[in-house]
């Protein structure tokens, strides 16, 4: 079975209230509690990322709509038309779905089925065409899946054990698969695969790894966090197709799964997360250079662990996620690169 630590009952009122609290802290200069906040995640990060070539890199916030409903822990790829597609995901009644949405810039709109629904899977784009790698239900699926920008879903290939919880980027055509769990027990590997071959292990992380954060730089691998036993880990490894090997590229001020990773003008921005319990959600988002250097670009509306994300263009796309009160949001914002900031 697959575990699920999260406490999701809230009424509607709760869940206006939160839609509420985002439009504000969107369309606000912040208040003294946020500063707070920001000062504090700015020294937990040890007050890195503050070198020369511009200075430190940020990110801003900006609304980009609604999903159809409140998800979290959806698939999220490139359409490769300017466009994202958000893959099935768990709602807010703890039902997996198997929607395929896709996010225009303003709008986001139900295009697609897969044939089961899933969560805790990942997605990578190739050629145009999203593939959705694992996932599960009450169990991890193996499958590995095409789904074109329209939505249309066709299995075209097999992971060598289920996995859930893990995830994916690419580097030059082949998509890397990081950890996950089968189920019993978490994975160690790393896989590669391209479209009509098998996938074969091209690495091994230093320990098993569960929702880690995931996103490539400049030919490599960045692996940051994840949950390891019941631990949630500081770790952040570099893993070099090239040679097969991982290293330790820095450690984490704190803890950190759940988390989401993407990366924007060179640089791999970690996005939200928690610890290991359930309602340490965090609103921090961490800027990891190519030169491994780590700083803090800004803070989320929202203390939020379990989003999707994905760059598009010029920005990355955020969507959904789960708060510390175990709410799932529908929201939809985009990021982007604050003009004249530090870039990779």
């Amino acid at each position: 079975m697959l575990r699920r630590v999260r406490r999701r009952r809230a009424g509607a009122v709760g869940l206006l209230l939160a839609a509420g609290l985002v439009i504000v802290l969107l369309t606000s200069n912040g208040s003294s509690r946020d500063a707070t906040s920001a000062a504090r995640a700015t020294r937990a990060a040890g007050s890195l990322g503050s070198g020369s070539r511009g200075g430190p890199v940020k990110l801003l916030v900006h609304s980009g709509g609604r999903l159809p409903t409140a998800l979290q822990d959806a698939a999220a790829a490139p359409d490769g038309n300017g466009s994202a597609l958000f893959i099935g995901g768990l709602d807010q009644s703890e039902a997996s779905v198997a929607d395929v949405v896709r996010w225009g810039g303003s709008q986001a709109l139900r295009v697609g089925s897969l044939p089961l629904a899933v969560h805790d899977a990942s997605a990578s784009a190739l050629g145009g065409q999203a593939y959705l790698f694992g996932g599960g239900q009450s169990s991890s699926f193996s499958q590995i899946t095409r789904v074109s920008p329209t939505g249309e879903a066709q299995a075209v290939g097999q992971l060598p054990t289920p996995a859930s919880d893990l995830a994916t980027a690419v580097i030059a055509g082949t998509v890397y698969i990081v950890g996950g769990y089968t189920g019993q027990v978490p994975l160690q590997t790393i896989l590669a695969w391209r479209p009509g071959e098998r996938p074969r292990t091209v690495g091994m992380l230093p320990k098993p790894l569960r929702y880690a954060a995931v996103a490539a730089q400049g030919g490599k691998l960045v692996i940051a966090g994840g949950t390891s036993g019941a631990a949630a880990s500081r770790d952040v490894y570099r893993f070099d197709p090239g040679s097969g090997r991982v290293s330790r590229l820095l450690g984490l001020s704190h803890p950190l799964t759940h988390a989401v990773a993407a990366t924007l003008g060179g640089t791999v921005f970690v996005l939200g997360g928690r610890e290991a319990q359930a309602n340490s959600q965090t609103r921090t988002m961490l800027a990891i250079t190519p030169d491994g250097t780590l700083g803090v670009a800004g803070m989320l509306p929202l203390a939020l662990s379990d989003l999707s994300a994905v760059t598009v263009g010029e920005r990355i796309v955020i969507a959904g996620g789960r708060d510390a009160g175990g709410r799932v949001h529908d929201a939809i914002l985009t990021l982007t690169l604050e003009p004249g900031g530090r870039r990779g």
